[in-house]
């Protein structure tokens, strides 16, 4: 099950009770207050972790709570630290503040850790209110109350190539050519429920480049009025290098005009408002083993016009396969070495293009 939202509620250990004790020991002529302190709550930490990817370990479990400070004892004995709670999250993922909506931290890299609620401070025993001349004291403080916290958890897969198009167009098929991942493939629209992430490796050690490629879910028009899976999976093409938009050009898809069909795609990621129409692009021409040669020759000069690569391919062949893989390889590497260079990680400041490649 692949779950990509979910709320939570945390509350932080309170602190421990301070003690009210005095010495009384045989043989030993003056006594005086021993008690300790409380113990301080414990923490409530958030941590991402690469053996997560979705969120659904929240969904049935909402509410988590770090262990209290045990109170402090005679002798001056200090009371145990309450235990920390870690929490643990998909790379990507998004912590917001659920009162205020405000962002509070977003996990880009694994093995990050933020304290998302703190635990109490423990109380003062008596012996730390005595005095020279208040020798015998008989207060002490309680445990500060640990914070109690609603957050909203997002996520938004890390992959650096993302695969977009109408529903059936070949999206899953290429992505089980160019990768190990294996996703449900079928002939009825939107087979492919959730993202399938796939990892593409080209070249050899040490100048080997591999990607993460994402198959987001058919889109449809309407998409991001909420029509057919609406706007549930954009997000997460949101962090993506590199888009490939794949269209069909056989007779298959009902649909006659493959430009419109491309039109009306980038109509919903523009509608969307992520600037998702903005980067970097390929053009795949998908199902060339049954393809409409009219079909192919139209979306051959949009694309030429567009001065975006067109890539022939076929699925069920494997025809065109590898070049557009070695394709997104170098385009992949030019993209992160340009935001290297720029000094950022998040998108290419402008699209790379170039021209037809088919």
């Amino acid at each position: 099950m692949f779950i990509d939202e979910a709320n939570i509620r945390v509350k932080a250990g309170d602190g421990g009770n301070g003690c009210v004790a005095f010495r009384r020991e045989k043989f030993v002529p003056r006594g005086g207050p021993s008690g300790g302190d409380g113990g301080r709550g414990g923490d409530v930490i958030m941590e991402s972790s690469e053996r997560h990817n979705t969120l659904v370990h929240f969904r049935f479990n909402p509410e988590h709570k770090a262990e209290r400070g045990r109170h402090g004892e005679g002798s001056n004995r200090s009371g145990r630290e309450g235990a920390d709670v870690v929490l643990k999250v998909p790379v990507g993922t998004i912590l917001y503040d659920a009162d205020s909506g405000e962002r509070v931290h977003d996990f880009a890299r694994p093995d990050e850790r933020v304290v998302i609620a703190r635990g109490g401070r423990g109380g003062r025993g008596n012996a730390r209110f005595a005095t020279s001349t208040h020798q015998a004291p008989r207060e002490c403080e309680p445990g500060r109350p640990g914070e109690e916290r609603s957050y909203r958890l997002e996520l938004k897969l890390l992959a650096d190539v993302g695969l977009v198009g109408y529903p059936n167009v070949g999206k899953s098929t290429l992505i089980s050519r160019i990768s190990a991942a294996r996703p449900k493939i079928a002939d009825y629209p939107f087979t492919t429920l959730e993202p399938n992430l796939g990892v593409v490796a080209v070249g050899e050690e040490p100048e080997q480049i591999s990607f993460v490629v994402a198959d987001i879910p058919g889109l449809i028009e309407g998409a991001h009025e909420g029509t057919g899976l609406g706007t549930q999976f954009l997000r997460h093409i949101e962090r993506t290098r590199l888009l490939v938009h794949l269209v069909d050009v056989s007779d298959a898809s009902g649909r006659p005009d493959p430009v419109k069909d491309f039109e009306v795609i980038m109509n919903e990621l523009a509608s969307f408002g992520a600037g998702l129409e903005k980067k970097p692009m390929l053009v795949a021409a998908s199902k060339i083993d049954v393809a409409n040669k009219s079909k192919l020759s139209q979306l051959r000069q949009f694309c030429r016009r567009k001065k975006l690569a067109l890539y022939p391919i076929s699925g069920v062949t494997g025809e065109g396969i590898d070049k557009l893989r070695y394709a997104l390889a170098q385009r992949v590497d030019e993209i992160r070495k340009q935001q290297l260079t720029a000094g950022g990680a998040g998108e290419a400041a402008e699209p790379i293009t170039s021209g037809d490649h088919s």
